[in-house]
């Protein structure tokens, strides 16, 4: 009996909630009925952490449910990882046998084993299917010398109807192109890349990339609520309430972001590259380098967090573009570069999102 897989289990159940730990468990599957009433549930859970350990120590538990209880954790709470979203292509041959592919499970299962396997042995893979056809891949990384690391996982979520992947990587990261190549092997596709696009909430990143906030969000504005003047009321006590304004506020947040459930993201972040060059005769900064400085845009919601400012009138409206556009391109870290000729002694940028 391997005691670190028991006291892998042990600390897992550490991990959930006291209220969850049953229905978790419940889940699982591995305990039977009758040893799930043997647990007091009502206890402390590192006395409930001991008991399931006893209770799989009799079983016998080997990595493989280990692990199987460690993907029902990260499935049920996923925001506990960031995730970054890669998209897959194919090439025009594989695009015109679209129609008569068919996926087959255990196929791209044996695929992404061999191809892991192939360049390292110590790694421990393991599966978990859902009813959405998503497919839960957990991956422990170990090295030529060292066990792997079940603390230290990789995880790739990945719909099988689709081409999008989303990978959490905790350390270990040399070996995310390996990872990247068994994902491309294992569902026949050609190439992979990473899109611009991370967030710890996992279902909004699905939500961006399958389009299913395309028709809500608006990145212009009608030319009646860009204007800004206001006709001043006659009663002064009421200028920091003014009817017009708050009714044109609620008209530019609902162009901007409708009355509907927004995707969570925690940043949107900006790279900015320009120049600045001013006439030689003025003594003034001349260099040819470009300053590059990093804007970034960080709440819990980021979107409730921008909607809230406008109707609070803490940021004027309307939002810019730059903003409300990270649904529909989707990316939230924007690389900002200098597309016109220099003005002298002007800071001359021109805002292109690459």
């Amino acid at each position: 009996m391997d005691e670190t897989v028991i006291e892998y289990i042990r600390r897992t159940v550490l991990k959930i909630p006291r209220k969850e730990i049953k229905i978790m468990l419940q889940k699982w599957g591995f305990l039977s009925r009758s040893q799930l009433q043997t647990i007091n549930f009502q206890q402390t859970k590192e006395n409930i952490s001991r008991r399931v350990a006893l209770l799989c120590q009799e079983n016998s538990a080997d990595i493989k449910e280990a692990a199987a209880l460690d993907i029902i954790y990260n499935h049920v709470y996923p925001n506990k990882r960031l995730w970054s979203v890669y998209q897959m292509n194919k090439t025009i041959y594989q695009m015109k046998e679209k129609e008569t592919e068919f996926f087959d499970i255990r196929d791209f299962k044996t695929k992404f084993k061999r191809k892991l396997h192939s360049a390292l042995e110590n790694v421990t893979i393991n599966f978990r299917e859902y009813d959405d056809s998503a497919i839960w891949i957990r991956i422990a990384w170990g090295t030529p010398y060292r066990k792997p690391n079940q603390y230290k996982t990789s995880y790739v979520v990945y719909h099988s109807q689709t081409p999008y992947a989303f990978v959490s990587v905790s350390m270990f990261r040399s070996n995310v192109p390996l990872l990247l190549e068994a994902l491309v092997a294992a569902s026949n596709y050609n190439h992979i890349c990473a899109m611009e696009l991370r967030s710890h909430s996992l279902n909004s990143l699905k939500e961006i990339v399958f389009n299913r906030y395309s028709q809500n969000f608006q990145t212009y504005y009608p030319e009646a609520l860009q204007e800004h003047s206001v006709e001043p009321e006659s009663e002064p006590q009421i200028v920091h309430e003014n009817r017009k304004t708050k009714e044109k506020i609620q008209g530019m947040n609902q162009q901007a972001f409708w009355d509907c459930s927004l995707p969570k993201l925690e940043y949107a972040q900006y790279k900015l590259e320009t120049m600045f060059e001013s006439d030689p005769k003025m003594g003034v900064l001349h260099r040819k380098q470009p300053f590059r400085c990093l804007v970034k845009f960080s709440s819990p919601d980021l979107f409730e967090s921008l909607k809230s400012l406008a109707a609070t009138s803490m940021a004027e409206t309307s939002l810019s573009p730059l903003l409300t556009c990270i649904p529909q391109k989707p990316m939230n870290n924007f690389r900002i570069t200098e597309e016109t000729s220099l003005i002298s002694g002007r800071l001359s940028t021109s805002l292109c999102l690459n």
